[in-house]
Parts: C-alpha cells; sequence; structure tokens
C-alpha cells in the first residue's frame, strides 16, 4: 500500500515538473541578445548593464538607458517608471521586468534590480 502511495507521488510530481518546464510556469529571464533574437510579446526580466547616457526621471516620462549584455555587445534601449535603486548607475549589472514594445523599446516596471559584480567575482 505504501509502495502504491509513494509511486503516484511521484507520478505526480513528475506530470507537475513537466507540465510547467512546457507551460513555462513563470517570466523569462532573457538578455538583450536573447531578447531582439526572439522578440518576446510578453513580460520578461531583462538584465544587462546598464550603459549611457542615463536620462529623464523615472516619475515622469520615464528614465531611458541602454541594457547591454554583460559579455556581449546588443544593446536595448530602456524606458523604466518606478523606484530606482540607490546602487543604479552606469555599468551597474541590473534586471528589470517589463514588456517589448512595437518600437523596440523595452518598457520596463517595478521591480528594478541592481546586482554586485564584485559580491560574485572570487575572493583573491
Amino acid at each position: 500500500m505504501r509502495l502504491v502511495l509513494a509511486l503516484s507521488v511521484a507520478a505526480l510530481l513528475a506530470v507537475f515538473l513537466l507540465y510547467t518546464s512546457i507551460a513555462g510556469g513563470g517570466t523569462p529571464n532573457l538578455t538583450p541578445s536573447q531578447l531582439l533574437r526572439s522578440r518576446h510579446d510578453r513580460n520578461v526580466t531583462l538584465t544587462g548593464k546598464v550603459v549611457g547616457p542615463v536620462k529623464g526621471d523615472a516619475h515622469k516620462r520615464g528614465l531611458r538607458f541602454r541594457l547591454r549584455d554583460i559579455d556581449g555587445a546588443a544593446t536595448v534601449p530602456v524606458v523604466y517608471h518606478g523606484e530606482v535603486p540607490d546602487l543604479f548607475r552606469v555599468g551597474r549589472h541590473v534586471s528589470v521586468d517589463g514588456r517589448l514594445a512595437a518600437s523596440g523599446v523595452f518598457r520596463g516596471k517595478e521591480p528594478l534590480v541592481t546586482k554586485c559584480p564584485s559580491k560574485y567575482a572570487p575572493k583573491k
């Protein structure tokens, strides 16, 4: 009886994992080059390096900047509305949720999360 129950639970778990991997159980996390290649028309998390110049206001017409692949050359223009972290600046790695508009501009919304590259670098 216990074996049947254990096998049933395992089978149910396997079906759930298969479903979530096929159905896309979350928001895709993409780099600028991946976003440009796929031309996603749904919400994604875009991750890259902020390249300047940074212009505008995040609460009025939008904070404007470009995100570049961390190890590449592809860039995507971003217009972001929302709170800006204190650590946000040119050269910082960030992730932002949003959607690529038909104009080719990524429309970012909260949260804008900064990453600290030195935190993940190997210690000397």
